[in-house]
């Protein structure tokens, strides 16, 4: 009884030797806010139902802000992506002494989310709760008023740079009007939405030359003949949607991320929200920085190259999707095979080649594993909030080899939009990471950058 006694003076004393200033600290040094604003954010875009394309530039812009002050705040070893990226003009931010960078980061964070969504009391909600918390953790006044300045500062300059890459004008630029032909694609059941951002091509990418510099192979010639190459791949997909095999329907679920399902009782039609492809790769950085215990700089590196990626990959994707305009397998198989087969998951709204899950999983990975290395085991519970398990992966590409062929296994994708996906996701990684610079040495950002053992 004295020993256990003995324990708890001891933990008692170790708990009152810890000031304030020490638990702030610790807390805004760790990876601990910034991937919950970043899930906070991905709840603001579920509630307001953003398309694929759409949330992978709020995650871009979200994500850019706090790692520029990450850059402001270790410029010995932190590289900045103003004058990397296209268009992102380079600019001083003279900071007094007492701004605390760890601050000023989800500072900046907030500024430029909150006003890239509809919803827009959702994360300024989650933003005064945070800045509460931090006030009762004891930061000294002046420090937080500088701090929360100096965030917004660099959220501002961020949002000028969003505001330059054609998104607004392309607003009210022509939607697209399906054609006559049979080979192109045509809106879907059960909502027969319109195409989805024909016009995504037109925004301008971070990295990316053009958004046709990684044109990928076309698909295979249409055709309707039961002996041709295109009918054979449309009745695998068929098969496959017809599947029983229970860890293929499990993959294709897990990895859906569509936000356009629509569900239909009687005469009532509803969307069912769910996260986005590109978030569930945000969601994944998260995990991964957490899983590797990133400090807060390595932790805005990991997720800010990962948007980079996923928008980059969006945008190259887009522009071959209106490109090729081709056919759905859905529509396909249900004027040539069976007019009954619907697929084992919903086909979004917009044209088949290239799957947007390969492109984007494809390069995403290949930025994490340039980050992390290989092999590195998580645990990907993205979508347990919305009511599906984890799975485990030992690499960031396992998971991108999983994701991309989901499709084939929802019914979704022929097999050479996932194929050649995959090798327009790889091209896209490879431009991304040859192009920008943002750590002076290998590893994440910098030496002492992972903490802990």
């Amino acid at each position: 009884m004295k020993r256990i006694f003995n324990i708890r003076l001891l933990f008692l004393a170790i708990l009152w030797a810890c000031t304030p200033e020490e638990n702030y600290q610790e807390y805004l040094e760790s990876n601990v806010p910034l991937v919950q604003a970043n899930e906070q954010l991905t709840d603001a875009m579920v509630h307001d139902i953003f398309s694929p394309p759409v949330a992978s530039r709020i995650y871009g812009y979200s994500a850019l802000a706090p790692f520029e002050v990450a850059a402001l705040a270790d410029p010995a070893n932190i590289h900045s992506l103003m004058g990397q990226l296209n268009g992102f003009e380079v600019k001083e931010f003279p900071a007094d002494s007492n701004v605390y960078y760890p601050l000023a980061a989800i500072a900046a964070f907030y500024t430029v989310a909150a006003k890239l969504v509809f919803s827009e009391e959702l994360i300024t909600s989650e933003r005064d709760k945070f800045f509460e918390n931090v006030k009762k953790m004891g930061m000294p006044k002046k420090t937080f008023e500088a701090s929360v300045n100096f965030g917004n500062a660099v959220g501002e300059h961020v949002l000028a740079y969003a505001a330059t890459d054609n998104y607004h004008q392309s607003r009210s630029f022509e939607k697209y009007t399906p054609r006559n032909d049979l080979k192109s694609w045509k809106p879907t059941p059960p909502a027969y939405m319109e195409g989805i951002e024909p016009n995504w091509n037109k925004i301008r990418p971070f990295v990316l030359d053009s958004a046709d510099q990684f044109i990928p192979q076309p698909p295979t010639p249409f055709d309707t003949l039961p002996d041709s190459q295109f009918f054979l791949e449309a009745k695998a997909v068929m098969d496959a949607g017809n599947s029983k095999d229970s860890i293929a329907r499990e993959i294709a679920f897990f990895w859906d991320c569509n936000p356009y399902k629509m569900n239909v009782k009687g005469h009532v039609m509803y969307a069912e929200k769910k996260i986005t492809p590109g978030g569930h790769w945000i969601g994944i950085a998260g995990i991964a920085s957490k899983t590797a215990n990133l400090d807060w700089k390595a932790t805005s590196e990991t997720i800010a190259l990962t948007a980079i990626a996923v928008f980059d990959g969006f945008i190259s994707c887009w522009d071959e999707k209106y490109r090729s305009v081709l056919i759905r397998p859905e529509t396909y198989i249900n004027l040539y095979m069976d007019e009954d087969w619907v697929p084992l998951l919903q086909t979004p709204p917009f044209p088949e080649h290239t799957s947007g899950h390969s492109v984007i999983s494809t390069a995403a990975s290949r930025v994490l594993t340039d980050i992390l290395g290989a092999p590195f085991h998580f645990v990907d519970s993205t979508e347990v909030k919305y009511g599906l398990g984890v799975r485990e992966f030992n690499t960031f590409n396992e998971a991108a080899a999983e994701a991309a062929i989901s499709r084939f296994y929802g019914g979704i994708h022929y097999m050479p939009a996932i194929e050649f996906g995959v090798e327009q996701g790889e091209q896209v990684a490879k431009h991304v990471l040859s192009r920008i610079e943002t750590r002076s040495s290998i590893g994440p950002l910098a030496s002492g950058s992972i903490k802990g053992d």
